[in-house]
């Protein structure tokens, strides 16, 4: 069952609805990515001696990234959840729970008291704010991708579903953009006493504008067909693994060796590796990160989006898999001591990362059946976030034993060939093409579905 909606018993969305819902999903999804992000920088460059002063600054490091890989195994949590009731219920209510909970948590961090102030209750407490971070986004990637995929005419998934994820471009453009802001305007002792909370508290701002933007769009035609057809899944996670495991595990692998390695390896690790390790300067690290997602990294994404309508999503996907392999040694080789090596070593490693980022709404929509279809791309994302989110650590401790920057060839290129292995698991369209990345989906049994607002 394809995303399209001229497939799914609605006709294709007017260009000024399609612009409607895109900008409602991307403003909802920009704050999602920017908090959590957010925290992955900040994570980096202040929460170890605010929140973990009592140990040394390997051990400090290594625990403030501790608790960033926590908001990871909260993910699949948060997409479980959000995947059940999406499938269930309707994608535009979990989009709003999700965008409040995301947004009330990562301005409770920017008001938290430190390690000084209150001991171990201000780390407890930063892990309890990061949990909730996770769930949040674990529901809302997922919903916010059907949102504009599910409205889009079948011959324009790729661009729109690119459109959306500018929101991780954007985010992170954001989020580091106001941390440079902040660390080069103000002193080393004020940003680090209130400067870094401004930021998250500023996330309340955006949780105001994205509910106002996001509460005015309705609920998508294909779920609406689907409750009006009575195939509403009653246990929707189940029906995933009993008829659609082999799309689970490919979108798992593309999301693993494609996204989340790649994106903390170079976006987390590397800014880190940078200031702390190589002693680079904070204010110029930031900067070039931020500029990169601002520009660069929104072109390729787009274009990403744009040749998934023309060669097929799986067909751009792949290239990026591929591409990583050789990027992963050559982003070694450039690494150096200079902030223009670090930044030509992250670009390296981010090029195919975002130019899979782009096609990939398409290609996970396509994956799965309308009934159970946030279900199935939240999960199979979400859980593969699991090993981005303690990439950070083991390279940390890898590089340190080792005494050198080859695990990161060793980490990038070998889960890219890892979620290669995996998509030869996805079943292809009877009538599409090698780079269709469609699936077929089953008739549903009478067991398998309730009536629409019907009490299981």
């Amino acid at each position: 069952m394809s995303t399209g909606n001229s497939r799914n018993g609605a006709g294709p969305a007017e260009p000024n609805l399609m612009r409607r819902v895109a900008n409602a999903s991307m403003a909802g999804s920009l704050l999602e990515w920017y908090d959590f992000y957010l925290y992955g920088f900040a994570a980096a460059l202040v929460f170890a001696p605010l929140f973990f002063p009592e140990t040394d600054p390997l051990l400090g490091t290594l625990a403030s990234f501790g608790t960033f890989a926590v908001g990871f195994i909260a993910r699949p949590v948060g997409g479980i959840i959000f995947g059940h009731f999406g499938d269930r219920i309707g994608r535009k209510a979990m989009l709003v729970i999700t965008l409040v909970i995301m947004g009330l948590a990562s301005v409770a961090i920017g008001l938290l008291p430190t390690y000084e102030q209150i001991g171990m209750a201000a780390p407890i407490l930063l892990i309890l704010m990061r949990i909730l971070q996770g769930i949040g986004l674990g529901g809302e990637w997922g919903g916010a991708v059907l949102m504009v995929v599910e409205y889009s005419p079948e011959n324009k998934q790729g661009w729109w579903g690119s459109v959306i994820q500018l929101g991780a471009c954007l985010g992170q453009a954001l989020a580091t953009g106001l941390l440079f802001g902040f660390s080069f305007f103000l002193s080393n002792e004020a940003f680090m006493s209130w400067g870094w909370r401004v930021p998250f508290l500023l996330s309340g701002v955006l949780l105001v504008v994205g509910l106002f933007i996001r509460l005015k769009i309705l609920e998508t035609p294909s779920f609406r067909n689907a409750q009006a057809k009575k195939e509403v899944a009653r246990f929707p996670l189940a029906l995933v693994f009993r008829r659609n495991w082999r799309s689970l595990l490919a979108c798992f692998g593309v999301y693993l060796g494609a996204i989340t390695v790649p994106f903390f390896l170079q976006g987390v690790y590397l800014t880190s590796y940078g200031t702390n390790t190589l002693g680079l300067d904070r204010n110029g690290v930031l900067l070039g990160v931020a500029a990169l997602h601002a520009t660069l990294y929104c072109a390729v994404t787009l274009l990403g989006g744009r040749m998934a309508d023309r060669i097929g999503p799986l067909r751009v996907i792949r290239t990026g898999m591929l591409t990583l392999i050789p990027a992963s040694v050559l982003g070694v080789l450039v690494l150096g001591p200079s902030i223009p090596q670090l930044i030509a070593s992250i670009v390296i490693f981010a090029i195919p990362l975002w130019w899979a980022w782009g096609a990939l709404p398409a290609y996970f929509a396509r994956s799965f059946p309308t009934n159970v279809r946030y279900s199935g791309i939240s999960l199979s994302a979400q859980a593969a976030t699991i090993g981005g989110g303690f990439v950070p650590i083991v390279l940390t401790l890898a590089v340190a034993k080792l005494n050198s920057v080859w695990p990161l060839a060793m980490v990038g290129g070998g889960c890219a060939l890892i979620g290669l292995m995996l998509l030869l698991l996805a079943p292809r369209h009877p009538g599409g093409g090698a780079g269709d990345g469609t699936t077929t989906a089953k008739p549903l049994a009478d067991d398998d579905t309730v009536q629409a607002g019907r009490r299981d």
